[in-house]
């Protein structure tokens, strides 16, 4: 990753309750413009609720949340967001779909065509623009959400574990999608998930969150050349480094 990229989110001191239980503790971070980010940590740490956070679902107990360098205001930052499960709309096809936020964001109608049938492309699903989404499959289903939110040119896209659900074929597929369009696009990705052999084949950067309350246990940098070899010693090396600081029992 290089050094001189721009800081575009600033989380400062973040600190999370619900009642009297300590979620999130005093977490403080940055991500880079551009900069690919995974985010993994123990089952139930709090992951989601750091997201949830970014995107106002939860008000915050104290500290703060900036992207580029003002409070996160999601009327005037683009932030997007791509779950666990699927969010296409069933009764919109796929090209309408992808069209669903630029229509939102009110993006004039020519750009918005040139990037609907732009991202249609990129993930493969031209031949599917007239599909509804209970006739794709699973892996189809995602590309349209990817597409969707990457259209939007986001200032920051959250993804919140998108492959969970898929076979381990699946997702290696859809993560070299990922990976390719992040690399053309420059779109700033915060990447969570469970899976550490996902978070080092995709990420420049991994932070390691401890069990709750939820505190950063160590900032990885991730160096490892592209296309990555998961059976490569580097990729072994670095996998093994962030299995064994997740354990926490």
């Amino acid at each position: 990753m290089e050094n001189n990229r721009e800081v575009l989110v600033e989380v400062k001191n973040l600190t999370k309750k619900f009642g009297d239980l300590l979620v999130l503790d005093d977490i403080s971070f940055n991500i880079k413009k551009g900069e690919f980010l995974c985010i993994v940590g123990p089952t139930g740490c709090g992951k989601t609720t750091f997201l949830n956070s970014m995107t106002k679902l939860y008000d915050i107990t104290s500290g703060e949340i900036l992207i580029k360098g003002e409070p996160v205001d999601l009327k005037r930052h683009n932030v997007a967001y791509i779950f666990q499960e699927y969010s296409t709309m069933p009764w919109l096809k796929v090209e309408e779909n992808v069209r669903f936020g630029l229509d939102i964001k009110k993006v004039p109608k020519k750009i918005a065509d040139e990037r609907v049938n732009e991202y249609i492309k990129l993930v493969g699903l031209e031949a599917f623009r007239d599909y509804y989404p209970d006739q794709l499959s699973a892996s189809m289903l995602q590309r349209v959400v990817i597409a969707r939110a990457f259209a939007t040119q986001p200032d920051i896209l959250l993804m919140d574990e998108p492959y969970g659900q898929l076979d381990m074929e699946l997702r290696y597929k859809l993560e070299d999608e990922l990976i390719n369009l992040w690399q053309r696009t420059g779109t700033t990705v915060l990447f969570i998930t469970h899976n550490i052999e996902e978070a080092v084949y995709l990420s420049e950067r991994i932070i390691v969150l401890t069990n709750k309350p939820t505190k950063i246990k160590k900032e990885i940098k991730n160096d490892i050349l592209r296309p990555r070899d998961i059976a490569s010693k580097e990729f072994v090396e670095l996998r093994n480094l962030v299995t064994d600081l997740i354990k926490w029992w």
